[in-house]
C-alpha cells in the first residue's frame, strides 16, 4: 500500500497526512481550505482539486470530517468518492460522527466491493502531530489488518473494537468520561479553594489518591499544578470546548437510542452546552472551571 487519498486535512487531518508523507506514503490531499492543503503540499503531498479526484487511484482513503452529514455525503452523495474508487480501495474514516451514518456508510462501502473502517481519535492536535493518537476502529477483521500498518504511521495505539460503528461506540464512551470527569475535578477545585486549599496541594493529594484521573493529570482544569495544560495557556483550545460538546451530544444520542439512562453524562452534556452557548465555545474543555466559578451550574 503505497498511495493515499487524504480528505479533510485541517487541525487534526493534516499532521496526519504529513505523518503518512514522513512514513514515504504517496499521499493526495483534498480540503475546502486552500492553506490547509498547501501546508500537505509543502510537506512532499499532491494537491486533489475535487473530493473525487483524492480517490482516485489510490490504495487507501482517510477521511476526517466534521460531521456525519459530511461523511455521508463525501461517501454515498451525488458526487460521493465509492463512485469513483477502484475495487477493494480501503477506507478509513477518522471522523467523529453518530454510530448510526457510520454503519450505514461502512454497509454501502461493502456493497461496492471496498473495505471500510470506523477509526475516530483521541490525543488532540499534538497526538496528531506527533503520531501519538489512539485510533478506535471498527469494522471487518480484514479490513482491520490492511489498515493497522497505515494506522500505525500516525498513532501509538490501535485497538480493534469490533464490528462496524464500534469504533464510534467507544469514542462517544470514553468522551462521555472524560466530559463527566473534568466536571468533577473542576468542582472539586472550586469547592477546595473556596475552603481554603491551595490547588496545587489540591493536586498533590488527588492525583496520588482514590480521585485521581487522565484528565486531572494531563488537563488540570487551573494554572500551575500541571505545566501543559490549557489552564496555563490562558485556555487556548487544544481539545476546543464546542468539540467536547459535539461529542457528549453525541453520546446521548447514542445513549438513547440503545434505550440506556446516563444522567451523569446527560448533566455534563448540559453544563458544556450552557458554557458553550454563554460564548465560550473557542476555549479549551478544561475551561468549564470557569463556568463552575460562576454559579451557572
Amino acid at each position: 500500500m503505497k498511495s493515499i487519498g487524504f480528505i479533510g486535512v485541517g487541525n487534526m487531518g493534516g499532521p496526519m497526512a504529513r505523518n503518512l508523507l514522513k512514513a514515504g506514503y504517496a499521499v493526495k490531499a483534498f480540503d475546502l481550505s486552500a492553506e490547509a492543503v498547501a501546508r500537505v503540499v509543502e510537506a512532499g503531498g499532491t494537491k486533489a482539486a475535487t473530493a473525487q479526484e483524492a480517490a482516485t487511484d489510490v490504495d487507501a482513503v482517510v477521511t476526517m470530517l466534521p460531521a456525519g452529514k459530511h461523511v455521508r455525503d463525501v461517501y454515498t452523495g451525488s458526487k460521493g468518492i465509492l463512485s469513483v474508487a477502484r475495487p477493494n480501495t480501503l477506507f478509513i474514516d477518522s471522523s467523529t460522527i453518530d454510530v448510526k451514518t457510520a454503519r450505514e456508510v461502512i454497509a454501502a462501502a461493502e456493497a461496492k466491493g471496498m473495505r471500510m473502517l470506523d477509526a475516530p481519535v483521541s490525543g488532540g492536535v499534538a497526538g496528531a502531530e506527533n503520531a501519538a493518537l489512539t485510533f478506535m476502529v471498527g469494522g471487518r477483521d480484514d479490513a482491520f489488518a490492511a489498515a493497522k500498518p497505515l494506522l500505525e504511521k500516525m498513532g501509538k495505539k490501535i485497538v480493534h473494537a469490533g464490528g462496524a460503528g464500534n469504533g464510534q461506540v467507544a469514542k462517544v464512551c470514553n468522551n462521555m468520561v472524560l466530559g463527566i470527569t473534568m466536571n468533577a475535578i473542576s468542582e472539586a477545585f472550586v469547592m477546595g479553594e473556596k475552603l481554603g486549599l491551595a490547588p496545587q496541594a489540591m493536586f498533590d493529594i488527588v492525583s496520588a489518591s482514590s480521585g485521581s484521573c487522565w484528565a486531572l493529570i494531563n488537563h488540570c482544569p487551573v494554572p500551575g499544578p500541571v505545566p501543559t495544560s490549557a489552564a496555563n495557556r490562558d485556555y487556548k483550545p487544544g481539545f476546543a470546548a464546542d468539540l467536547m460538546l459535539k461529542d457528549l451530544k453525541l453520546s446521548q444520542e447514542a445513549a438513547r437510542a440503545a434505550g440506556v439512562v446516563t444522567p451523569l453524562g446527560a448533566e455534563a452534556t448540559a453544563l458544556y452546552s450552557e458554557f458553550v452557548n454563554a460564548g465560550n465555545g473557542a476555549l479549551d474543555y478544561s475551561a468549564i472551571i470557569k463556568s463552575v466559578q460562576s454559579g451557572t451550574k
